[in-house]
């Protein structure tokens, strides 16, 4: 039993601690999405070579590279379109968004690319086990526009969730102050 009490007060802790850390920065949530996005982008990689490799399309590894560039310089915006205990830049909000929009289209070209490929009247690319990783390309491309959409979303709401994380009270009750009238300082010595 006191285990449980332990690891509850724990949990609670943890979880008080984290909502502590996004109201002093609320940033922190379209940060994590980008993040996510990233991640998911970037961990897929061998993919994304391989089927560039294997259909060779138009533009196909350019388009895969802005995706990749842009991912990481929307960082850069990030942190300096939000710089702590002052308004957002606004210019670089804007170029962030600019960003995401190349990011969208360089991937949605892709998978136009793949899509081309797979369906050409002369010569299509023949799905088989050995080159499936050519509609996994295709999948991760499509879980990247979501996500980078996500973060968009999230950028766009961040002054919403500092409000709503104003609000979370998040003091700790110490135990034992609430009678304060009952301590009679005037018997020290």
């Amino acid at each position: 039993m006191e285990k449980n009490t332990k690891k509850n007060s724990w949990l609670k802790e943890s979880i008080r601690k984290m909502l502590v850390t996004l109201k002093k920065n609320p940033q922190l949530i379209p940060l994590l999405a980008l993040t996510v996005s990233v991640i998911v982008f970037s961990f897929n990689l061998t993919d994304i070579s391989n089927t560039t490799a294997k259909i060779y399309g138009k533009h196909m590894g350019f388009s895969a590279f802005v995706s990749m560039l842009f991912s990481i310089l929307s960082y850069v915006c990030m942190f300096s379109a939000f710089p702590k205990r002052q308004k957002p830049n606004w210019l670089l909000i804007g170029l962030m968004f600019v960003m995401y929009a190349v990011i969208i289209a360089a991937d949605a070209y892709y998978i136009g690319r793949i899509n081309y490929a797979l369906t050409r009247p002369e010569n299509p690319i023949v799905v088989t086990p050995a080159t499936q990783y050519i509609y996994n390309a295709e999948y991760i491309m499509t879980i990247h526009i979501v996500t980078v959409v996500i973060t968009m979303v999230t950028v766009i709401l961040e002054p919403v969730f500092a409000k709503l994380l104003k609000k979370i009270n998040t003091s700790v009750e110490v135990e034992g102050n609430g009678s304060l009238e009952a301590i009679d300082l005037a018997e020290e010595e």
